[in-house]
Parts: C-alpha cells; sequence; structure tokens
C-alpha cells in the first residue's frame, strides 16, 4: 500500500532540502537549534551529534560540541539512553479491580509511568487527542523517580514488591534537594519525550505547573514538542492566600503544546466553547414558545421580563443584549464590518428606498455579494430605517440549523470573517488564557464523594472537562491520557463530558500505586478505607463517580461507565541475558536451562494473551473472543484480525486453517511445535507461501512466542 502525498502547485519545483528539512523536524523537533552563520546571523541548523543520539550513537553528543542554544542538565544523556532502552515489562489484568471488563473501552494501568507509555507506544501510537497531566511539583518530597534509569523495571518490581530488593529502590527528591531542578528534569523528560509518540498530528497536551519550575518546563517543552507548536500559557487562579508576607500567590500555570500546530492550521482549527448562562436563555425560550406558540411579540416581552427578574449574580444575566426574539429564537444585533480592516466592499441595496446602504468602513464582513445575499434570505442580516445606515447582522443565542441556508453548500464561499458566528452561533466564545476557580471547591466536591478527605491537592474536574471539551469538540470518540493520574479527576472529567454531551470519549489513566503515607491525615483516612495506595484512591473515585452518574440518568443512554485495570509487572516470557565474554560454562548452562521452558509458569492463559496483545500493537481494550479453529482453542481479537493460540500443541491442520483464515497476526507458543522443527519450517513456509505476491501491508505475520 503505498502513500502519495499532494502539493499545491506554486510554479517551481519541489525544494527537496526544504522538504526533507520539515520531514525531519516533524519527526525529531529537538534536533533542530540555533546557530551563527558565517556572518554572525542566527539561522536554524540541524544538531547532528543530537540527531544521532536519537538515533542510539551517543558518541560526542555532550562532548566536544560546538556552542548551541539549547537547555542541557547534570544526567541528560541517561535520560535519553532510558528513552531508548526497550522495556521488558507487561500489563497483566486485574478483573477484580475492574468495572464493566468485557464492554469497557478505558483503561486504568497500576505502575510507573514511564514503563507502562513504552508499552502504549505500539497500540496508540499517534491516536490520542488529548494529553492532560498534572505532574507532581518540584517543592521536595513529593515525588519519586527510580535511582537507575538502566533499571526502571526492576526498580519498580521491587518497589511494589513483586521482585526481591537487591538495592533498587525509588528515591524521592527529599527537601534537601527539593529546590533543585536536575531530578525533576530528568524525571520528566523521558515521560514527555515519550507521550509525544502517543499524540495525534492533531493532538494536544496540557501541563499544570507552578512557578517555580514553570520556566523550565517551556524550555523543556520546546525542546520535546517544537517552539514553533507553542499554543498558550493559561493561568489558573485559584484564591488568595491571607498568609502570605508579601505576595499572595494562588495560581498555577497550563502550558498547551500541539502536536503539530501547522495540523491544526491546515484543518482550519478553531476553538469555541458556550458562553455560560447561554443553554439557560434557550431553555426559557423554549418554554415561551411552548405557551405563546409563534406570537414572537408576546415571547419577547416575556423573555425581557425574565432577564430583569434575574439576580446579578446568574450567569445569563450577563447575556441580556440577547432580549429580541425572531423564528430563530433569542438574538442581539452585532457587527457587520469585516474585523481588522479590508474587507470587501459592493452594494448592498436597501429593500425600501431601493438605494445603495452605506459600507462600513472596514467592508462587509461577507466575502461575497451571493453571501451576502444568502444571509439576508435567512433573516441573519437585518436593514435600518434607510440606506444612511449599514445594516446589522444578528447573532442567535442557539447556531441557526445549516438546513435552513439550502444555498449555502453550493456557493462554495469559504473565506468569510463571519463564518464561525454564521456556522456555529455567537453563543459561544474563545477561551482567554486566565481563569478561575476555587480550590476548597474541589477539595469539598472529592470530600463528599468519598466520604473523607483522602488526598491532597487533587485537580478540578469540572475545570479539567472544560478544557477537554474545548480542545476536542467534533472528535466524539478521542481518547484522552492522563500518566500521572493522582485522584483520578480526568476519568471523572472525561464520563461527565460523555453524559453532557453524548460523546464516547475514552481515557487511558496511569498511577504509580505510591503507599497513602501513615502519618499524613489525609493517608490515615486513607488506610481506615481500605486504600493503601494512591492508585487504590483513584480506581474508588473513579467506581464512585460512575456510580453517581448512573444514580443520576440510570445510564439510559449505555454510556461507558467502566474500566480495566491493568498492572505492570515483569514479562511472562524469560528474557535471554545477554552474557560477557567472560561469561563461565555454568552461567550459560543456567540461561540455556531457563529457556527451555521460557514461559513463566505462574502465568494464566490471559496474562499471556494481553502480553502478545499489547506487543502486537493492538490496545488492551479488545475483545478476546475464544473460538474453535482445527478442534483448537484459539483467541480472535479486533473480528479475527489477531489470532492467538496459546495450546501445548500445534498442528498442520491448525497451521493450514489460520493460513486460511488469513488474519493480519498469528502467533502461537514456541514449544507448541514439542521440537517438531519439520512442523515449523512447513508453518513458515504455509505463511510465506500465502504471502507470496502480496504488498507488505496485507502479509500475515506468524510469530512463536
Amino acid at each position: 500500500m503505498t502513500t502519495e502525498t499532494s502539493h499545491s502547485l506554486d510554479g517551481t519545483s519541489l525544494d527537496v532540502a526544504a522538504d526533507n528539512r520539515a520531514r525531519l523536524r516533524a519527526l525529531f523537533p529537538s534536533c533542530f537549534t540555533e546557530t551563527r552563520d558565517e556572518n554572525g546571523n542566527l539561522v536554524e541548523s540541524v544538531d547532528f551529534e543530537r540527531l544521532k543520539a536519537e538515533l542510539g550513537t551517543f558518541t560526542d553528543l555532550f562532548e566536544a560540541r560546538r556552542e548551541r542554544y539549547g537547555m542541557d542538565w547534570p544526567g541528560k544523556k541517561e535520560c535519553l539512553k532510558a528513552i531508548q532502552s526497550p522495556t521488558y515489562a507487561t500489563l497483566k489484568p486485574a478483573k477484580d479491580q475492574s468495572v464493566d471488563w468485557n464492554s469497557t473501552e478505558n483503561v486504568f494501568i497500576e505502575g510507573d509511568n514511564l514503563e507502562a507509555l513504552k508499552l502504549l507506544q505500539k497500540s496508540y501510537y499517534g491516536k490520542v487527542k488529548m494529553i492532560y497531566i498534572d505532574p507532581p511539583y518540584n517543592t521536595g518530597n513529593d515525588f519519586i523517580y527510580p535511582d537507575n534509569y538502566s533499571e526502571s523495571l526492576d526498580t519498580y518490581l521491587a518497589y511494589a514488591g513483586l521482585l526481591s530488593d537487591d538495592g533498587k529502590q525509588f528515591v524521592t527528591n527529599s527537601a534537601r534537594e527539593g529546590r533543585f531542578h536536575t531530578k525533576w528534569l530528568n524525571m520528566m523528560w523521558p515521560r514527555l519525550y515519550l507521550a509525544r509518540n502517543l499524540l495525534s498530528d492533531d493532538g494536544v497536551i496540557m501541563i499544570s505547573i507552578d512557578d517555580f519550575e514553570v520556566d523550565n518546563l517551556r524550555h523543556l517543552c520546546n525542546e520535546v514538542f517544537g517552539e514553533e507548536n507553542f499554543i498558550a500559557k493559561l493561568v489558573w487562579e485559584k484564591g488568595r492566600k491571607n498568609d502570605a508576607k508579601l505576595f499572595s500567590v494562588g495560581h498555577e500555570y497550563v502550558l498547551v503544546y500541539a502536536k503539530r500546530l501547522a495540523r491544526l492550521k491546515e484543518d482550519k482549527t478553531v476553538w469555541r466553547e458556550e458562553k455560560p448562562g447561554a443553554k439557560e436563555i434557550w431553555e426559557t425560550y423554549l418554554e415561551l414558545k411552548t405557551k405563546h406558540g409563534n406570537d414572537l411579540t408576546a415571547i419577547e416581552e416575556d423573555l425581557q421580563g425574565w432577564f430583569r427578574e434575574l439576580p446579578d449574580s446568574h450567569p445569563s444575566k450577563k447575556l441580556s443584549r440577547y432580549r429580541r426574539v425572531d423564528q430563530h429564537g433569542p438574538w442581539r444585533d452585532d457587527n457587520i464590518s469585516w474585523p481588522g480592516g479590508g474587507g470587501p466592499r459592493y452594494d448592498v441595496i436597501h429593500p425600501v428606498t431601493k438605494q445603495p446602504c452605506a459600507v462600513p468602513g472596514r467592508g462587509w464582513i461577507y466575502a461575497s455579494p451571493e453571501r451576502m445575499a444568502q444571509m439576508i434570505k435567512l433573516g441573519v442580516v437585518a436593514f435600518r430605517e434607510d440606506h444612511t445606515e449599514p445594516p446589522f447582522r444578528k447573532s442567535h443565542i442557539k447556531p441557526i440549523s445549516k438546513e435552513l441556508d439550502t444555498d449555502c453548500e453550493a456557493d462554495g464561499e469559504e473565506d468569510d470573517a463571519s463564518d464561525q458566528a454564521d456556522e456555529e452561533g455567537m453563543a459561544t466564545q474563545v477561551r482567554g488564557s486566565y481563569f478561575y476557580k476555587q480550590s476548597q471547591v474541589t477539595v469539598k466536591y472529592l470530600r463528599n464523594l468519598m466520604g473523607a478527605k483522602l488526598f491532597d491537592y487533587q485537580k478540578d474536574h469540572v475545570e479539567i472537562k472544560r478544557l477537554i471539551r474545548y480542545v476536542t469538540a467534533g472528535d466524539d470518540n478521542a481518547v484522552i491520557v492522563d500518566f500521572f493520574a493522582g485522584s483520578g479527576s480526568t476519568a471523572e472529567a472525561v464520563m461527565e463530558l460523555n453524559r453532557e454531551d453524548g460523546t464516547r470519549k475514552r481515557f487511558v489513566l496511569i498511577q504509580l500505586p505510591e503507599p497513602c503515607d501513615q502519618k499524613d491525615k489525609s493517608g490515615k483516612a486513607a488506610l481506615n478505607k481500605g486504600l493503601n495506595t494512591i492508585a487504590d484512591i483513584a480506581k474508588e473515585r473513579i467506581r464512585r463517580a460512575a456510580a453517581k452518574l448512573t444514580e443520576a440518568d440510570s445510564n439510559e443512554n449505555g454510556q461507558d461507565r467502566g474500566f480495566r485495570v491493568f498492572r505492570l509487572d515483569k514479562s511472562n516470557f524469560r528474557q535471554w541475558q545477554k552474557l560477557g565474554a567472560d561469561a563461565t560454562a555454568d552461567q550459560i548452562a543456567e540461561q540455556l536451562e531457563l529457556h527451555v521452558e521460557h514461559v513463566d509458569p505462574s502465568a494464566s492463559q490471559e496474562d499471556l494473551l494481553f502480553e502478545i496483545l499489547l506487543k502486537a500493537g493492538f490496545r488492551p481494550t479488545e475483545k478476546a473472543e475464544l473460538v474453535e479453529i482445527a478442534g483448537l482453542p484459539v483467541y480472535s481479537i479486533a473480528g479475527g484480525a489477531l489470532l492467538i493460540c496459546l495450546a501445548d500443541r500445534v498442528t498442520k491442520e491448525l497451521v493450514d486453517a489460520v493460513a486460511e483464515a488469513e488474519p493480519m497476526h498469528f502467533f502461537c507458543l514456541d514449544s507448541a511445535f514439542a521440537g517438531d522443527d519439520q512442523l515449523k519450517a512447513n508453518a513458515v513456509q504455509t505463511f510465506a507461501a500465502r504471502n507470496q505476491g502480496r504488498e507488505k501491508a496485507s502479509q500475515i505475520v506468524f510469530r512463536t512466542v
């Protein structure tokens, strides 16, 4: 299968060098930096030493290099090695901790997020629309990480009690060292690097952070995502601290980056959110319409009376300009001139005087006379008493149905300054970079939901819901990832959003099973409820939030309010350990003996199934159906795209039947051939014959494990 890329004709041949640089930048944004040319001017250049490092060659990356603009810190070299080191971990299903296992497409992973992100690279690569994370802030003693990046999996397993502790441990960013930046950067960089791979081309990442690391995080994100993909730095005000000595610093930040901002521009992406109070105005209008029928005058009079009676604190009060009513609902008058000036100028004839109306100084907002005529026909444009003044434009509280505009599609006009207003309604607004939400509201909500205060510094799920809705509008099946899950706010935000908007967005959460602190009041309360770790708190919060939603609506629309729980663990298949040249005969013999039976005898069929599924690039939410093929049990995944046989024996009949079924992948145990090399060779040849003459994308992948 081939893919062709179209380029618009610009009168010249393709600039191959520029095109190659653009492709390289898309893959490795951190390899582009600034240097000075022979004239002393700053120019963009490729950092080839870093490019070699990205490709696995570390020679001279941090030594003997020219001066460059960039960001370095102690330990960065080891971080890059950690990124490129494959993981030999797996995700083991925990059905007893899950909700609606057989139907849900949501995932909760309990484990170290660095290893978990590596495991998700194949199955979620380029599939995530939004990542929101609230990483631990660098205040001392508030985040933990492996003390040896080359042994991060073993460190985690020892920490979680899944491996004997041979000195490997997670260490805290102690108060003594907490105000230094290096350890925090070493913790964050690999995770952000891997997270970028998961984002779709139109995907976005949002990162909450405080004053202390916001500048370093900005530099770090510029390196990982590319400075050109920066969108905004939001300010989240949470309330004044009256005990402050100098200034009350009650705000945090949210850094927003796109995977490819150019893609958002190509798609003409516009983010908007509903104005607070707009929905209440529309609902009141519908009630009045039921009462008065088509008597627009009576509806308008009652609507204006409703506005007058509203308290000043009501959000609809600020929208009282929507006090007029026509056949499309409440409206307010709006500017009909082109924003910023330079708009088109043409004659618009007044229906009474038959004279051309005065043209706004900035030109008309509509690109052509034909488009203007359509808007007049729709009733969106209204004329004044005579032609001496321009007409005005109506902005309705709710979008006018496109079905009413029967000529718009044929018109082909796409360049109006008013497209967003006319097609989506002026009851929406662009978000500002500042927003306020008192932190105590969040504390009180979670305390009521959980029956006690179990968590400190939780994020407000309502504000996260607003952010998710804002950037994923139009993608009803968006995947949302949070790999610092904390109390599980992001999961509740997604579930609430689905209920309110009728969408089917899915979440993937990752949280380290960090023990609750027995010395802390919140930690003691959690332990008293049988919640031993932060991950336990998050899972219980999601269960309770889902139950609360279902209690309110009985889940009549069949919303997905479940989640599959997986626990990070060592592979179910023993890995061959590389032995040095000085390895003894006993060491070699021990390795060989271990691999006679290389499958962990304690592993269940499902453990094996999900490890194969993940490493074949399928999502851990895929439904597995146990079917019979040639008399043997076979797991069928994704409608037969992946077939996995975990039986103790493989037969020629099974191989022939699977080849006939033509899946994308077929896996079976190597031990199932029972040493029959001829049967195994015949299986390889059978699939090779099936693949002969096919393009690579449609070939059957046959593997033994």
